[in-house]
């Protein structure tokens, strides 16, 4: 398709404005996947169908990308991008991770945003799916301190905490076995005081279990 020439430069968003004028000719629900791709790239042969074949083995991959290298003196040279997001030139998205997250910002740094929000609303789901399982307030807040260190840093631990925290404040259901959760608070009120190893060894000894 041929876009109208706006009469200025668009750093950032230009580039989002003319991959949505693409996205909303198709009925997005129709395709697994979808990709965010410049022109003035070479790909190795099976790139698509390797990048597939990884993120079906793995369902919590929702962006994924290869590394990118410009040539120099007839030899490829790594231009040094980071691990913790997929490449903009590049950007290779579940459907479905891609809407939940809503999208491209049509902003610069569009390509740093969506991954990072990635990580959050995975983040939040943790939170969630702690809440549902009967986790309690102080285990989770020592959860989230523990992982302020990981990426995206103090930002992801807070989505998870939020995540269990919203789901409180909601009085959404938790899972059902009353049992189970007592004996899981009381587990981890344990974990908080002699660690998660002393606390399982505990746990075995009074069932009469014996690791061997």
């Amino acid at each position: 398709m041929t876009r109208a020439d706006r009469g200025h430069r668009a750093v950032g968003p230009g580039v989002i404005d003319a991959f949505y004028a693409g996205y909303e000719t198709i009925s997005p629900g129709d395709f697994d996947y979808l990709c965010k791709l410049d022109l003035d790239l070479r790909l190795p042969e099976r790139y698509f169908e390797i990048l597939i074949e990884r993120m079906e083995k793995n369902p919590r991959m929702g962006t994924s990308s290869g590394k990118s290298y410009v040539e120099e003196g007839g030899r490829l040279v790594s231009e040094r991008k980071g691990d913790e997001t997929s490449l903009g030139m590049t950007k290779f998205y579940r459907v479905a991770c891609f809407e939940e997250t809503g999208g491209f910002v049509r902003e610069v740094m569009w390509d740093g945003i969506d991954c990072h929000r990635c990580r959050m609303l995975g983040r939040m789901r943790h939170g969630f799916g702690q809440y549902f399982m009967g986790t309690g307030f102080l285990y989770m807040f020592a959860s989230a301190v523990f992982h302020m260190n990981d990426k995206p840093y103090v930002f992801g631990a807070a989505a998870m905490m939020w995540g269990w925290l919203s789901s409180a404040i909601k009085g959404l259901p938790r899972y059902e076995d009353l049992a189970f959760r007592r004996f899981l608070r009381r587990y981890q009120r344990r974990s908080l005081v002699v660690g998660k190893a002393r606390a399982v060894d505990e746990l075995h000894r009074e069932k009469g279990i014996e690791i061997v």
